[in-house]
């Protein structure tokens, strides 16, 4: 399988960021990918409001979104932003592939929210609840967004549900040690999971979009991983299409050798923010 990883330098202007969707899609197509993930925020950078920009999955950014996949004959997974009802937003991913199947449509709503490093993302957006798993070309795909990639019970609940391979969509926090940690942590899900982690960051944008805000605005450093921890592929901080070739069977493979997943015991824990599955 080859898939494709789209980091790209969102704007503030969602019809200039799906003509950036179009052109990164064609581009992985032409390349012969059949999946290309965007980061995390692609219909709208963060640090601005986001809920004027906000449309449901049925508006009309994602309904381009879906144009896209069908034009360049490819799925796409890409970021943006839903009402919630209660007056926040939903950090969400629209997946959209070159066909009207169900499997390979769906969208993910981002679980766990960025409440971190003096950012608290909980207070414009709303958090989802449910792990999502679509397929493409017959290979099962979780979808996962940005701070997500801390919380290795949903990748192992994806794994369990079937993915494959697991996407991060993000928009990673600049600072001391985040690149560093950010690499780290997608090797680590990938064990965890004993899949491939395929994970799509924004550009690092220097000072273009300030700091004041403190929002997260990217720093680059898309990877692709194995199920065994090796970086396959992996992205400088400018904005770049990465493309990769990955075996799906060394999955099943890593899997009978480190039985991870299988040898799961459950125990007694104080808390239950991370479900024993």
């Amino acid at each position: 399988m080859r898939i494709a990883l789209a980091q790209i330098l969102s704007g503030t202007d969602p019809a200039a960021n799906l003509r950036l969707v179009d052109e990164y899609s064609r581009r992985a197509a032409d390349a012969g990918a059949t999946l290309v993930v965007f980061p995390e925020a692609t219909m709208c950078r963060f640090g601005v409001p986001l809920g004027p920009v906000a449309e449901p999955v049925d508006g009309p950014w994602a309904d381009g979104v879906r144009r896209v996949a069908a034009d360049a004959n490819i799925t796409v997974v890409a970021g943006m932003f839903t009402p919630s009802g209660d007056g926040r937003v939903k950090n969400t991913l629209i997946a959209a592939g070159p066909t009207d199947s169900a499997e390979s449509h769906a969208h993910y709503d981002k679980i766990h929210l960025y409440d971190a490093f003096g950012f608290t993302e909980s207070r414009t957006v709303a958090p989802g609840h449910d792990p999502v798993v679509i397929t493409v070309d017959g290979v099962r795909v979780g979808l996962t967004v940005c701070y997500d990639i801390r919380f290795p019970a949903l990748y192992t609940e994806l794994a369990r549900r079937g993915a494959e391979v697991i996407a991060v969509c993000a928009s990673w926090g600049s600072g001391p040690g985040k690149l560093d940690q950010w690499t780290l942590l997608a090797r680590a899900r990938a064990l965890d999971s004993m899949s491939y982690v395929a994970a799509a960051g924004q550009a690092d944008p220097g000072d273009a979009h300030g700091s004041a805000s403190g929002a997260p605005t990217g720093v680059g450093g898309s990877l692709v991983v194995s199920p065994l921890g090796e970086v396959v592929a992996s992205a400088g901080s400018q904005p770049q299409l990465v493309v990769a070739d990955i075996d799906v069977d060394r999955v099943a493979q890593a899997r009978k050798s480190i039985a991870v997943l299988s040898n799961h015991s459950n125990f007694a824990q104080v808390d239950r923010a991370e479900s024993v599955g």
